[in-house]
């Protein structure tokens, strides 16, 4: 049934290539995608005829499903640029025309020295990501906490409520992290799976598609081709060029969903023990203080290793994240402490 499901999928995506080539008009996207649907109808027209010598029946025409139809509404009403991803996992390939820097000559060069800068990009955004981690840990616990303490101030309520709140944040961040980069993984893979078997089944026709893309960034129609032949040549080589071109995706920015989950959960819970660490080693009257004293600095610090990312003077970024958390805080005690006389 594979051959089936294939000339299906094929016809699908030439249904949305001729949905892209229209949205896109009379520009190199527009045309390219026109030609990729025409590439599409040629390569259903194969697995069609591969279902008829095994016998089984195919119908004589595409009549796109809900699915396909959603997205297709989607992308007429957001754009293609916006629906990248979803068009991806519905094998749609040229996307890669969207990235950043796409236009003009081919981006990919699988032994040279972008995909090294890739990963030196990676780590930076690890480095970001934990910030960010810690921003909300600390954010968020220290709001519950200021909270808590406005309403009853009572040091093991406080201490509970602490606990609750980096727990449940960190195992939230967790979780949301691990089903986003395993959904990502999924989806690459599969499409992967897909590719090794099109490329398998009909080189010179994938080999065409990836021409047509180097194309539509401005290379020549001989050049194009003969570049396409080169990377398809070497099976894996070519696999990995055909995920970044036709699908516009990176597979080196594709962590472990495992690995990503626990530095979430550790990020996370780390800024959430700043706030809540005075309440488990001084008595009450002094542990709030010294909470809003740590949290205080804490936040400045955040602010300050933002700058990183953003190139912006450090002080400012630090008295920038300290005033947003300062209106937070201060938010959630005034609130506590309303609740408190309500309630009394």
């Amino acid at each position: 049934m594979n051959e089936l499901k294939n000339c299906q999928e094929e016809r699908r995506s030439a249904y949305l290539y001729t949905l892209l080539s229209q949205i896109e008009g009379d520009t190199p996207q527009g045309r390219l995608f026109g030609q990729l649907a025409r590439e599409a109808r040629n390569q259903s027209q194969i697995w069609a005829d591969a279902a008829h010598k095994v016998g089984i029946a195919v119908p004589p025409a595409y009549r796109p499903d809900l699915r396909t139809l959603i997205v297709a509404a989607l992308t007429r009403r957001f754009g293609p640029k916006s629906m990248r991803t979803v068009l991806a996992a519905m094998k749609v390939r040229g996307l890669s025309l969207y990235l950043p820097g796409a236009p003009g000559h081919p981006h990919h060069d699988p032994s040279g020295g972008l995909e090294r800068r890739h990963r030196g990009l990676t780590g930076g955004g690890n480095l970001r990501a934990a910030v960010f981690g810690v921003n909300d840990g600390l954010v968020s616990n220290a709001s519950l906490i200021l909270g808590v303490a406005g309403a009853a101030p009572d040091t093991a309520v406080i201490v509970l409520s602490g606990v609750a709140g980096l727990l449940a944040g960190a195992f939230s961040m967790a979780a949301g992290e691990y089903i986003s980069v395993r959904s990502q993984r999924e989806m690459l893979e599969y499409q992967i799976g897909l590719e090794r078997e099109e490329l398998s089944q009909y080189p010179e026709e994938e080999a065409g598609e990836l021409a047509l893309i180097y194309q539509a960034r401005g290379l020549g129609e001989a050049e194009a081709r003969h570049l396409a032949n080169s990377m398809i040549a070497d099976p894996v080589r070519g696999l990995d060029v055909l995920a970044r071109e036709e699908l516009g995706l990176n597979p080196d920015e594709l962590g472990s969903p495992r690995g990503a989950a626990t530095f979430s959960f550790l990020s996370f819970a780390g800024g959430a023990l700043i706030p809540l660490l005075p309440f488990l080693v001084v008595r009450a009257n002094a542990a709030l203080a010294i909470s809003v004293g740590l949290t205080a600095f804490a936040l400045f610090g955040v602010g300050a290793t933002l700058s990183l990312f953003t190139g912006r003077q450090a002080w400012r970024g630090g008295i920038r994240m300290l005033c947003i958390g300062a209106a937070a805080g201060a938010a959630t005690y005034f609130i506590g402490t309303l609740l408190a006389v309500g309630l009394r």
